[in-house]
């Protein structure tokens, strides 16, 4: 049975879960995840687990990501992206009132910590349902505000011609944050509206979109070790045979030096168990050794 990550650079117009299907097909187990969803219309960096790999999919999913985005200002639409009806155009007039320095002034506001509405087509639950599966069913959906950490936001290019502006943006941000939801959040702010025309995902920390390889190139020789993407993730601990066979059955070992979640690791490079400090000591929460 294979164990190991991969890094998709996901084509455009499918859905991470169609990812997901194609790879469980190739490797030949159900045992497939990934690390942050990207809407149909996205590309760039997918971050699968296959197997084992599933159980540390969470600690790169809660990581930093980073975007390069389009930004259409003087229309919005029902997804906050081009894929959406448009809800709503604004007059050439008041397009051409909005200045670079506008954009720029309204844009640098946004970055640090901030409260930010998710878009109504995301894939969070209301009462047990898909809010995008709420709005496709005629209802209105208007999700409340939470607290999300854009590291920076570097504006790319402006430009201008049909009657509208594009910015070509590039962020990075907390787990969390809707890019579709900065380009609503824009037009709103310069009272013209505004929607996403594209988005690539440079990163998921702490692959980079040059680390990706194309979804129909990928085969089990590209797996990338458990254990070396581990280290590149979490904190580690060099653990002998005895502390190797008390984790086998579930009991805690003496205290790690790092705080929060790490990994127990042999001589050999063997992946043990992830662990955490609790109260009677560095507690197993995940054994991948077999007793």
């Amino acid at each position: 049975m294979s164990d190991g990550f991969l890094v998709i650079d996901k084509p455009s117009g499918i859905t991470s879960h169609d990812v997901v299907a194609q790879m469980r097909k190739v490797f030949e187990t159900k045992r497939v995840g990934h690390a942050g969803t990207l809407d149909p219309m996205a590309t760039g960096v997918l971050v699968l687990g296959i197997n084992n790999g599933t159980k540390l999919l969470q600690y790169i999913t809660e990581g930093k990501k980073r975007y390069l985005a389009t930004i259409k200002l003087g229309a919005s639409t029902i997804t906050d992206d081009k894929e959406g009806e448009i809800t709503n155009i604004a007059a050439d007039a008041e397009i051409a009132a909005i200045t670079d320095s506008a954009v720029r002034e309204s844009l640098e506001a946004m970055v640090g910590l901030i409260m930010q509405r998710p878009s109504s087509v995301s894939a969070i639950k209301v009462d047990g349902k898909r809010a995008y599966d709420r709005v496709r069913d005629g209802e209105v959906v208007e999700l409340p505000a939470r607290e999300v950490r854009i590291y920076s936001l570097e504006i790319l290019k402006i430009s201008r011609s049909g009657g509208g502006i594009e910015i070509d943006i590039d962020v990075a941000c907390s787990a969390g944050t809707y890019i579709r939801a900065i380009a609503r959040d824009l037009g709103d702010l310069l009272k013209v509206g505004g929607h996403l025309t594209s988005l690539r995902r440079s990163e998921v920390a702490p692959f980079l979109i040059n680390e990706a390889l194309a979804l129909n190139s990928v085969s089990p020789a590209n797996l990338l070790n458990v254990v070396e993407v581990a280290k590149r993730i979490l904190p580690s601990r060099e653990i002998d045979l005895a502390e190797k066979n008390e984790l086998k059955f579930g009991r805690a070992l003496s205290a790690s030096e790092f705080s929060g979640v790490g990994i127990a690791i042999t001589s050999d490079n063997e992946l043990c168990a992830l662990i955490e400090n609790r109260n009677s000591g560095a507690q197993p929460i995940a054994v991948f050794v077999k007793e």
